[in-house]
């Protein structure tokens, strides 16, 4: 069974994603999801705010934040529901979504990661851990250069 924000709260998920100049916003329970790609209990996005139910799995959370992380400000305006179509960017925020992971008490990347496989995540090496350990060079490089995260692969923390 996924994590979901039932079983965080969603105080450390909103404080993270404002470090970000992203806002969270709660959804209630059987409310359909604004901005949601996937429907169901799967987090939105519509411009600068990420939405969930108590029912979101974590990683949906991280993920579809991610997205709106790697924007530039300037683009986050225009996101509805599908954020990018960009490849490089896509990867980028599979690896994001586990260093996001790392910031929540209690979450961490190893839960982001088995979560995302759960879910039905696919890598060419199997695992969502081996993708971000031995497969993910261009989204690695990809994060460094625009400033998300630092020559040692840590998260940086930017309000955009």
């Amino acid at each position: 069974m996924v994590l979901t924000l039932a079983e965080i709260g969603f105080d450390a998920p909103r404080a993270l994603l404002a470090r970000y100049g992203l806002a969270l916003a709660q959804v209630d329970d059987g409310e359909p999801i604004p901005g949601s790609y996937w429907g169901d209990s799967e987090a939105g996005i519509i411009g600068s705010t990420v939405y969930a139910r108590a029912d979101t799995p974590v990683h949906s959370l991280l993920h579809e934040a991610g997205h709106l992380i790697v924007l530039p400000p300037e683009r986050r305006a225009g996101v509805h529901t599908d954020a990018t179509d960009s490849v490089p960017e896509e990867d980028a925020v599979c690896v994001l979504q586990g260093l996001l992971g790392d910031a929540l008490p209690g979450v961490g990347r190893a839960r982001v990661w088995a979560d995302m496989d759960a879910w039905g995540y696919t890598f060419r090496l199997g695992s969502a851990r081996a993708y971000v350990e031995h497969d993910a060079g261009e989204a690695w490089r990809w994060l460094r250069e625009h400033g998300l995260v630092d020559a040692g692969g840590a998260l940086i923390h930017t309000h955009a």
